[in-house]
């Protein structure tokens, strides 16, 4: 049995670690890991060993990893996603409600009285300020149907809202799996034009970025609220402070306090607690420790952002290899050349996949590879590493 060193970065939840068997060695202070659980600590400056094999982020955004460097390094980068959904649903319910019924202004407000000599008085004349709108009725449009969007959408309908959304990466398969009231627009134009209440739940990519901007804003709806509990930089702070100043938008709700989100006008900015549950810190130490463990051990790959997902099960041939390289034509012509050209190695089984750049090889042999067999493999120009598990 091989033995494994995990590092572990940021406090990551003892449920998920304690699956760990003996044979993996866990600590915050490690020379030299086989393998990286982090949660939101950034990795670009940090220096990682030859050794390193897999880095796990336990929740979804991957932001604060080097994914190509990791690539180029035969490192597999795998998150969670999922996780956390529950718990970014259950903030965009808070979030809909305390923003439709003044619950924040309220609060302040109601602060203020410790001071007031008829506190009853006061709340009776006071209170006619604040009134505000029911959501039943209301129309939920949201951008992203993954798998936060799509239990944001099925959380609207149940709350009597109108659902709209729009995805255009959604596959077939996905969307047999939507809620059964949603409706898709033509175009992200119409779904904002007919919005009370804009979520967004998009990763943060150079097609994202700033997607919430000037030309959209002017589309959309009078007096909209706006909500971001997905990912920093997806609104232009600029456009989105203008659109508060003169009405158009009537309230964002953001979860990535910036200085100028701070200074916005009726802005309520949270300190990223979109995916701070106990339940969901312990659901993403979950996934990413049994990835890590398959990966370790089997070489199958899920979750991956960097490589494709692949699963071969458990090697039941003599042994079972692994290779990462770039995904360019004849690579698995070059490696099965190399093992044809030892006569006693047969394949048992096979699996290539690609996604992107990159590409995963994994190979189950009737008899135990060599380690010059290996080197020859290694030695293949674009490919990254090589495992004989």
């Amino acid at each position: 049995m091989k033995n494994y060193k995990v590092l572990t970065i940021n406090n990551i939840s003892e449920k998920g670690l304690e699956l760990l068997p003996e044979n993996y060695s866990i600590s915050d202070n490690i020379d030299d890991p086989d393998a990286i659980i982090v949660r939101s600590a950034k990795l670009h400056d940090m220096e990682f060993s030859p050794n390193l094999k897999y880095i796990g982020r336990a929740g979804a955004g991957y932001n604060n990893i080097p994914v190509e460097r990791c690539s180029e390094n035969g490192i597999l980068v795998c998150n969670a996603p999922g996780a956390n959904a529950n718990a970014v649903r259950e903030l965009l319910i808070a979030s809909m409600i305390l923003s439709s019924r003044n619950i924040v202004e309220a609060h302040k407000w109601t602060e203020k009285l410790l001071d007031s000599e008829d506190i009853t008085k006061d709340v009776e004349n006071g209170k006619k300020q604040f009134v505000g709108n029911e959501i039943k009725g209301k129309t939920l449009g949201v951008i992203g149907l993954g798998n936060i969007g799509k239990i944001a959408i099925d959380a609207g309908a149940a709350l009597g809202m109108k659902v709209i959304g729009i995805d255009p990466y959604l596959s077939v398969r996905d969307a047999i799996h939507l809620n059964k009231d949603l409706e898709i627009p033509e175009s992200m134009e119409e779904l904002v034009m007919n919005s009370d209440f804009l979520s967004i739940h998009v990763p943060l990519t150079d097609d994202t970025e700033n997607l919430i901007g000037k030309d959209l804003i002017y589309k959309m709806k009078d007096g909209i609220t706006v909500f971001n509990l997905a990912r920093n930089g997806l609104v232009d702070n600029k456009a989105i402070a203008e659109a508060l100043e003169s009405g158009k938008v009537k309230k964002y709700i953001v979860d990535f306090p910036e200085r100028e989100t701070l200074n916005m006008k009726n802005t309520v900015n949270l300190p990223h607690i979109g995916a701070s549950t106990y339940e969901s810190e312990e659901n993403a130490a979950v996934m990413v420790v049994n990835e890590l463990m398959d990966f370790m051990e089997n070489g199958n790959i899920k979750n991956s952002v960097n490589f494709p997902d692949c699963d071969l099960g458990v090697c039941y041939s003599a042994q079972r290899i692994t290779v990462m390289h770039r995904n360019i034509p004849r690579m698995l012509q070059r490696i099965l050349n190399i093992l044809a050209e030892n006569e006693k190695l047969n394949v048992a089984n096979l699996f290539n996949k690609n996604k992107g750049d990159w590409a995963y090889t994994m190979i189950d042999l009737d008899s135990e590879i060599c380690q010059e067999t290996i080197n020859k493999i290694k030695n293949i120009e674009s490919v990254t590493r090589v495992r004989a598990l």
